[in-house]
């Protein structure tokens, strides 16, 4: 074989990937779990409600209103890419425990959910969400929270408000970023659909932002954290969960130690610059000849 024809099979392998990423990247990139009209949501211990907001005909979004007792303000939480609410409204137990409301919603295609995907979608639909929570709290008792896809929604969600924080749980850079680990020489600028720039996005966000990010996580790199949040430094607390994965987050100390400090704390601290050694400068030392 020739070098010539050689390079013309890698360009043609390359072009057909392209072309099968593109129209069919849903099938790769998601796993929804799609539950019956009549599913019944129970949770032991977790008074939850369930609701559907009609978008438009044939599009509806569902969700849970996890309801906790004195409530401090609302938890928007944006999940990841598997299954449904059903498996992962057993984590909304992780902030009714600190006195937190949980709004959790199923992405169109997930659960019972309906609607043709797409990225402009997925932000429209969270973006409506969260304007009809404002409708009823005030936005400095509302904090977005966002998993693994979910993290890219609830950056753009807080982008475009102001809630009282941003909680970011092992974040990816950009989608397209890290499906490039897999597919480095695939043209993904052009193929992918769902970029979801979430470097571009944490730019435009002025509350505080928390980032926890497990040290090993396969999935999502921690680098991509470490990266995020030099975007806003002055705004954002790095909390690195020592070899913590990215399923497994929520199954070590850490992250629960974390997400308590940050559900009671009152925004990023700032440093007192006169008292403290912040501004202290280290003498050098003459070298002796």
């Amino acid at each position: 074989m020739s070098y010539t024809s050689f390079i013309i099979i890698i360009l043609s392998v390359i072009a057909f990937v392209s072309v099968v990423l593109y129209f069919f990247q849903e099938r790769f990139l998601f796993h929804p779990e799609k539950l019956p009209e009549d599913f019944q949501f129970q949770y032991e211990n977790q008074k939850v409600k369930e609701y559907n907001l009609e978008i438009k005909k044939g599009v509806i979004i569902n969700g849970l209103h996890f309801q906790a007792e004195n409530s401090k303000g609302i938890v928007f939480y944006l999940k990841g890419n598997s299954k449904s609410i059903k498996g992962w409204g057993k984590f909304a137990v992780d902030f009714t425990l600190h006195g937190y409301d949980v709004i959790m919603i199923d992405y169109r295609g997930f659960g019972k959910s309906t609607g043709k995907m797409s990225q402009q979608s997925m932000k429209d639909d969270a973006l409506l969400v969260y304007d009809k929570l404002k409708e009823i709290v005030d936005e400095k008792n509302i904090i977005v929270y966002g998993r693994s896809l979910g993290t890219g929604l609830a950056t753009k969600v807080a982008s475009m408000n102001n809630p009282r924080m941003l909680v970011l749980a092992c974040p990816y850079f950009s989608m397209s970023k890290n499906v490039k680990r897999y597919l480095p020489f695939i043209p993904l600028g052009l193929v992918m659909r769902y970029q979801m720039p979430t470097y571009k996005w944490i730019k435009y966000v002025d509350c505080p932002i928390n980032i926890i990010h497990g040290t090993s996580d396969k999935v999502i790199k921690f680098t991509s954290s470490l990266r995020l949040s030099k975007m806003r430094p002055n705004l954002t607390r790095l909390y690195p969960v020592i070899d913590g994965g990215h399923k497994d987050l929520h199954n070590f100390d850490d992250y629960h130690i974390a997400l308590k400090e940050i559900l009671d704390s009152k925004g990023i601290a700032s440093v007192d610059r006169e008292n403290t050694s912040i501004d202290f400068i280290r003498s050098k030392r003459k070298s002796k000849k």
